[in-house]
């Protein structure tokens, strides 16, 4: 039976307490990610990202793509907010978990569900703040159903936007797969959007694999 029919509201919230050192904690999350191919946001993109959180200092901030907790963890280390943060795989789930579990994390809400539909869970909640790091080539439906939650001046960052500087590089499509094409090409159509939309500021910084910001008027 799927997780997800033992729980009809599909949110954990962690609520257990431990003593294990964070910045030991994060460096095995780090050195698991490499050993198990999971991406995680690089480490310049990181820093900027903390950056941004620290600036705006948002009170809720939504995360598509949980993976094993590492970016809402170090997000919710600038300035203690109440994450909100979306993971349909259930390996991914239950590694991110255990470790917000570890560190003792109480304001780190994990949405065990499909972020296409997910919606209704939160829909009563307004982000200051929203970060989406998933599936790339859904990255237009992420943020066309969840901008709406937006408080007015928020913010939404976008990581991988440049997927390994393929997506500004378009001479470059014929060495990738037809299903890397595909989605290169929607990261392409969804970032030129981005930059036409006049309900958004957004600017693309080259930084880490690429991060959009942004800022609704």
């Amino acid at each position: 039976m799927d997780k997800r029919d033992l729980d009809p509201t599909a949110l954990v919230i962690v609520k257990e307490t431990n003593t294990i050192n964070f910045n030991e904690k994060i460096e095995s999350m780090r050195s698991f990610a490499r050993e198990n191919g999971v991406p995680i946001i690089k480490d310049e993109g990181l820093v900027f990202l903390k950056n941004i959180i620290g600036l705006k200092r948002p009170m809720n901030i939504l995360e598509i793509g949980t993976a094993i907790g590492y970016s809402a963890l170090m997000m919710n280390s600038v300035c203690n907010s109440n994450i909100y943060t979306i993971e349909r795989d259930e390996k991914m789930y239950n590694e991110a978990t255990k470790n917000i579990n570890e560190l003792g994390v109480k304001n780190i809400n994990i949405i065990y569900k499909d972020a296409l539909e997910a919606f209704d869970l939160i829909k009563d909640i307004k982000f200051d703040l929203i970060f989406i790091d998933a599936a790339k080539a859904q990255y237009k439906k992420f943020f066309d159903i969840y901008t709406p939650l937006l408080n007015e001046n928020g913010v939404v960052v976008c990581d991988n936007m440049l997927f390994h500087g393929v997506v500004v590089h378009e001479e470059n499509y014929d060495n990738l797969t037809k299903g890397l094409r595909g989605l290169v090409r929607k990261l392409h159509a969804f970032t030129k959007e981005l930059m036409e939309n006049d309900k958004y500021d957004t600017t693309l910084y080259d930084i880490g694999d690429g991060i959009s910001v942004s800022i609704l008027k």
